[in-house]
């Protein structure tokens, strides 16, 4: 074989095998991927936003001792309802009513030490007064000595009676101080309601509570008529919603029945605890959540502070707007169209300069030759399943709505062909 021979077989064979890689390419490339299809249309939307938390009465109030001493008599158990000024417990009164008779004694003996000094306020001023009027008589029998000691000795009575009652003020003060604290020892019901929580038993020792109020609260009492649920919401949600909004409540201990809600407080400050941040931790790292407070509006009767709730906060409506799949919106690089820069131009204005591409949301229309074509979209609330579209989109378009690896690997132009009933109903779990 001559070596003309040899380098036509060798072109020939070359050319054989790019005509095969080409053919393989273009029948990858003409592949068609299986998507779910769906027409854009008009629907009903509602936003909510949902979180979890747990049922309170709107108005209770921990009863703690004041003073400290051992409980004799307790006279209501744990569920019991009470009225407002009804008997609950009392405290061994035995040390502060000797107190009381303490202070009533201190109070008699102070009042007597005041009639004395009184007394002889009273000797000394007459003193002073006769030696002055004889010295009117006559000059010589009383001297200036005599008189300077007897004004020295009225002004000291002056101030020994002057002291003498701020004793008895004193001593006065004691004695109410005793009686209140002696008044202490016997608890009355704040308001009416229920004990929802009895922390104590008879024969316990109150403490008070000036450095621990946990440690000091004997009973609960609450006004389980209004009852509302305390849920957490996140920081990215708090900002939705607004005090009025309706919600819908499901109470774990009440799985067959929804109850309705109103939000009726929403907190300004944050849960996060600033103390418990450390120097190697950023704080942007940590949720955020805020405490929103729904109203129940029809309560079950059997209803106890603490069950688990989960409330959902409607915080939007759209009534027949174009709608579109949550699934279906998707990011893609997206660069201005032409005739952006164009119309710039026309207007005697200098396109903007724009460094590299940016994210836009959108998503991939398909064609009557059933290739896609990214298109920008600008939406509105999220409902459960839908997203409302102000501008992109008119009614009536086909749009791939999964599923999500589909719609993750798509690119313009790529050949879809729409899953069969029997391959949606396969995929719609994995997606």
């Amino acid at each position: 074989m001559s070596q003309r021979t040899k380098w036509s077989v060798a072109a020939v064979l070359a050319a054989l095998v790019i005509t095969v890689l080409v053919l393989g390419a273009a029948k990858r490339g003409n592949k068609a991927v299986d998507v779910r299809e769906e027409k854009v249309q008009r629907r009903d939307l509602v936003a909510s936003v949902t979180a979890s938390g747990s049922v309170e009465p709107r108005t209770k109030v921990d009863v703690a001792s004041d003073i400290s001493g051992r409980i004799i008599k307790l006279a209501v158990q744990e569920g019991d309802m009470v009225k407002k000024g009804q008997f609950l417990l009392e405290i061994d009164p035995a040390t502060y009513k000797a107190a009381v008779q303490q202070q009533e004694a201190l109070v008699a003996s102070s009042r007597a030490d005041l009639a004395r000094a009184n007394a002889n306020l009273q000797q000394s001023q007459s003193a002073l007064r006769r030696s002055d009027e004889i010295r009117k008589t006559n000059a010589t029998l009383v001297s200036d000595e005599q008189m300077e000691q007897l004004r020295t000795t009225v002004d000291v009575n002056q101030a020994l009676a002057n002291a003498a009652k701020h004793n008895v003020d004193q001593a006065q003060a004691g004695l109410e101080t005793a009686r209140s604290n002696l008044a202490k020892t016997t608890i009355l019901a704040p308001m009416s309601g229920q004990v929802t929580r009895l922390n104590v038993e008879q024969g316990e020792t109150a403490v008070p509570g000036t450095f621990n109020k946990d440690a000091a609260v004997l009973l609960t009492v609450s006004d389980m008529s209004v009852l509302e649920t305390k849920i957490k919401v996140d920081e990215t949600d708090v900002a939705r919603i607004s005090v009025g909004d309706s919600a819908a409540v499901d109470i774990d201990a009440f799985p067959d029945t929804t109850f309705v809600g109103r939000v009726v407080e929403i907190a300004n400050s944050s849960l996060q605890n600033p103390l418990s941040t450390t120097g190697a931790s950023n704080s942007t790292d940590q949720a955020v959540d805020y405490f929103v407070k729904v109203q129940l509006l029809n309560p079950p009767r059997d209803t106890r502070p603490d069950f688990s709730a989960t409330a959902k906060i409607v915080t939007d409506t759209r009534k027949n707007v174009l709608a579109i799949p949550i699934i279906a919106l998707t990011v893609r690089e997206h660069q201005n169209t032409p005739n952006t820069d164009s119309a710039q131009l026309a207007l005697g204005k200098q396109p903007q300069k724009q460094v590299g591409q940016r994210e836009t949301e959108g998503v991939f229309i398909v064609g009557k030759d059933n290739r896609v074509t990214f298109r920008p979209v600008k939406i509105g609330i999220a409902g459960e399943e839908y997203f409302e579209v102000l501008s992109g989109l008119e009614a009536g378009e086909n749009i791939v709505s999964g599923s999500y690896q589909a719609i993750h690997d798509l690119k313009d132009s790529t050949l879809v062909r729409e899953m069969k009933v029997d391959d949606k109903t396969k995929t719609g779990s994995k997606t």
